[in-house]
């Protein structure tokens, strides 16, 4: 048990020391292939923070042998947008209310760009639901439906690239850690992949860990893969949107989990429909329930162009009622 918890711990602090290396680096990819931040935020952050929980999906989808390993992989599908859509919003306002003095804010107001993000929360919603009522019917075809997930983020990757901005604050960028004296693009791409690998690995363990600690606590595996396993698995995204909001760069934090989200709403989608019956049980279609509802909430608040930290902090307690109605029901 006190390894069990060494282990937790020390992964954790980890992956947020990774995060700082990623989230440094990538800002310097960026500007090397002069991409706008929200754009570096979106897609090259989304991205490379999506491997791991990816490859858990991967491996169990396509590489497990058995029903029960395959339920995991669609479990991570549908537990990763809940994570994103709940927690790491929260994390957002929580972090900017307690910096808010920090950073001289005048008021609780988000400053991002409201309307591109209603209009993020509007494209995930459409195709979050498609995803969610294809898990509920069964037909022959169903695996090719697969494809329309791919083609969903190819063309919210090439929106992204082609509309991305860059706000004032961010164009000034820290000293790259790996070589402060250095703007060669070489170094920035070494720092990414060194800081990747550690993430990959951490998550891995800190993974791992959390399993074992709901073992130990007696939670059925069910509980700890729709649960638990999902937010271990975004704690990459959560810590980066720790670390740019310290910074007062909520615009690349929100664009990380909304980026996050499409990727985690297609790619993953498209693995379980590809190699899985992709069918429901209740705790999966609960969750895909709870999702919704906190996009829509999402969607409401910013298309109304007054978002402040209050209510992103607000949102996670979608989460928690999932989590208790989940442990209930088991």
């Amino acid at each position: 048990m006190l390894l069990t918890l060494l282990l937790f711990f020390c992964s954790a602090i980890a992956i947020y020391l990774a995060c700082d290396y990623f989230v440094n680096a990538i800002e310097w990819c960026g500007r090397h292939m002069k991409l706008g931040a929200t754009a570096v935020g979106s897609v090259l952050a989304a991205f490379g923070t999506a491997l791991p929980e990816s490859a858990v999906t991967f491996t169990a989808v396509v590489l497990g042998s058995t029903p029960e390993q395959k339920d995991i992989g669609v479990g991570a599908a549908m537990g990763g947008p809940l994570v994103l859509a709940t927690i790491a919003y929260a994390v957002v306002g929580l972090a900017l209310w307690r910096n808010r003095q920090r950073l001289a804010r005048k008021d609780y107001l988000v400053q991002v760009d409201q309307v591109r993000l209603s209009q993020d929360q509007l494209a995930f919603l459409a195709i979050f639901i498609f995803k969610v009522a294809l898990g509920l019917v069964a037909f022959a075809y169903k695996p090719y439906l697969g494809l329309i997930f791919l083609l969903a983020y190819a063309v919210y990757v090439w929106r992204e690239i082609n509309s991305a901005e860059t706000a004032a604050e961010e164009e000034e960028l820290e000293p790259l850690k790996l070589r402060p004296n250095s703007n060669n693009w070489r170094w920035a791409a070494l720092q990414v992949t060194l800081a990747l690998a550690v993430i990959a690995f951490a998550s891995h363990v800190f993974v791992a860990q959390l399993e074992s600690l709901g073992a130990l606590l007696g939670l059925s595996p069910h509980l700890v893969a729709l649960l638990l396993s999902p937010v271990a698995t975004e704690l990459p995204e959560i810590m980066n949107t720790l670390i740019w909001v310290r910074q007062g760069k909520e615009r690349l934090a929100l664009a990380n989990i909304s980026g996050a989200m499409m990727i985690q709403a297609t790619i993953p989608s498209a693995l379980g429909i590809f190699f899985t019956p992709w069918r429901f049980d209740g705790p999966l279609l609960a969750s895909g329930i709870v999702t919704t509802i906190a996009i829509v909430l999402l969607w409401q608040m910013f298309r109304c162009g007054h978002v402040n930290c209050k209510q992103l902090s607000a949102i996670g307690l979608l989460y928690g009622v999932f989590a208790l109605g989940l442990g209930l029901y088991l």
